[in-house]
């Protein structure tokens, strides 16, 4: 089984973007630390981020992969070479005007996810945060079309089975910024300049991230350049299936966003937040987004040659090695967020008050971290099959789910009420979709998968329970320590419940290591 494989490759090269990326997000928060620079760099970050998650992540993953895949079978390859070319055509000049107009508008547009912000100047900073968050904002726009076509070039590469190039790509991005903070921290450069630094780093990551999957399309001998935008069938049929993905993805990154500007209205709350998101979205990385860029070209290949039982094996095998990792994943952020946080970040400009804001928070993403990693395993089962409207709706009502009690819980209990709708909304919208692949059909859990998920789970509570006891003692003793001595307390907290998790699933058969063996063979 070629998915496997695949995942490796895909989650090996993820693993080290997300480290990096942990390493600068570290950087960032010994630097800029929680508070007016760090809330105006994470609000004018996340504009152009959303954006390029909707068009690229949204729109094209789920209508030109599938849509190339066909090409490629059925014409061939210089048809699907084509069908490249409008597309990309079409997506630049799209994409294009959208930058232009949130360049033109800025001063207006961030007040979406920023209206939080406080427009007079802090006499802490002398600044003023939102039009601090404009300037990065207008700096960082272009990231949104560099990397709307490198994702575009990354699906061309997936489709035929060069996963290596577009998986590792992610990782300029975060050598760029480490670079950046490296170089300007350690420096003495205060906060302000180094935000200006960084977004200029983001743009130009963007710009040599394109560069390298363009020269990664040549190289497999895929030839596509620019050619005079029209609306051939090819692009309508594109846009046809790209609309219902856009809106998707756009429901659910339109309701970040208002969870991101709701935040804005407590100083600090959107920073604690995004700490809290990039911690969680380390597995969620290496696990979901590496088995759902994997599946959908399988599921693909197999739904146009009529394999639509080897379909169902591939989804439940999907849905299996992401439990198997994410589980026990969950458990460990619900189970010691403040060790975690405490270790990776409190140093600098990131105070042991952050620390316990953002612990909370991560605590709270942890409940909905498997239905995250399942959504990224389940949608592909839809796109394949080019259905792009069912997704949409459940995104929809899990968007209304997430804003309403994201309004309501940080009216009573807090910021951190947001993390916890958001992870509410994700599981209604997992098990909306899971019911309606089963009544179609199209997903049905086999023995394997419904006797081997309890087996996970109750390997992972016997983690918990270890970590309950070990974190604490570990953490006493590095309480004095310094880097050096947190990341070490952090390795081995993290050795121990990796142990404790494998040896339990070993010996509740949680797992089979024949499986994996069998599976690699089959893949070769």
């Amino acid at each position: 089984m070629r998915l496997i494989k695949s995942t490796a490759i895909i989650g090996s090269l993820t693993l080290v973007s997300r480290l990096l990326g942990l390493v600068r997000d570290m950087l960032i928060a010994k630097f800029l630390g929680a508070g007016v620079i760090s809330d105006a760099f994470f609000t004018a970050f996340k504009l152009p981020n959303v954006f390029r998650k909707m068009f690229a992540e949204g729109a094209f993953n789920a209508a030109f992969i599938p849509l190339y895949a066909r090409k490629l079978e059925e014409e061939g390859q210089h048809s699907a070479d084509a069908f490249a070319k409008e597309s990309v055509s079409a997506l630049l000049v799209v994409v294009a005007f959208l930058v232009i107009v949130f360049e033109l508008t800025m001063p207006w547009s961030l007040s979406i996810i920023g209206f939080g912000l406080d427009k007079a100047v802090d006499h802490s900073s002398g600044i003023s945060p939102y039009y601090l968050a404009v300037v990065y904002a207008q700096i960082t726009m272009p990231y949104l079309l560099f990397m709307s076509l490198t994702a575009l070039y990354s699906g061309i590469l997936n489709t035929r089975n060069h996963f290596a190039l577009a998986a590792a790509v992610p990782i300029v991005l975060n050598l760029f910024m480490i670079s950046t903070l490296f170089i300007l921290g350690f420096s003495g450069y205060n906060q302000k300049i180094i935000g200006y630094f960084l977004t200029i780093a983001i743009t130009l990551s963007g710009f040599v991230q394109m560069s390298l999957v363009v020269w990664g399309c040549r190289k497999a001998g895929v030839k596509i350049g620019l050619k005079r935008p029209r609306i051939t069938p090819g692009v309508k049929r594109l846009f046809f299936l790209g609309v219902p993905g856009l809106l998707s993805a756009g429901i659910t990154q339109i309701n970040l966003l208002v969870s991101h500007a709701i935040a804005t209205m407590e100083k600090g709350a959107a920073s604690w937040l995004t700490y809290a998101d990039r911690l969680y979205q380390l597995p969620l990385g290496i696990i979901g987004i590496a088995m759902g860029v994997a599946l959908l070209p399988s599921l693909t290949r197999r739904l146009r040659s009529g394999d639509e039982r080897g379909a169902k094996v591939s989804l439940n095998r999907a849905v299996e090695i992401a439990a198997f990792f994410t589980i026990p994943a969950a458990f460990a952020l619900a189970t010691i967020p403040y060790f975690l946080i405490d270790a990776l970040f409190e140093r600098g400009a990131f105070t042991a008050f952050t620390t316990s804001q953002v612990s909370i928070a991560l605590e709270m993403f942890a409940y909905g971290l498997p239905a995250f990693v399942l959504l990224k395993v389940l949608t592909p089962a839809f796109f394949a099959r080019e259905n792009t409207k069912t997704p949409m709706v459940f995104a929809a009502i899990s968007a209304l789910i997430n804003v309403t009690f994201g309004l309501y819980l940080f009216i009573n209990i807090g910021f951190h009420g947001l993390a916890l709708a958001t992870s509410i909304a994700g599981w209604v919208n997992v098990l909306a979709l899971i019911l309606v692949l089963i009544k179609n059909k199209h997903f049905t859990p086999d023995h394997r998968l419904l006797t081997r998920l309890p087996r996970i789970i109750m390997a992972s509570v016997s983690m918990s329970l270890v970590l309950q006891v070990v974190a604490p003692f570990v953490e006493l003793q590095a309480s004095y320590g310094g880097l050096i001595s947190d990341l070490l307390s952090l390795m081995l907290v993290c050795f121990i419940g990796l142990l404790v998790y494998s040896l339990s699933a070993a010996l509740l058969r949680a797992f089979d290591l024949s499986d994996i063996r069998d599976a690699l063979k089959r893949s070769t």
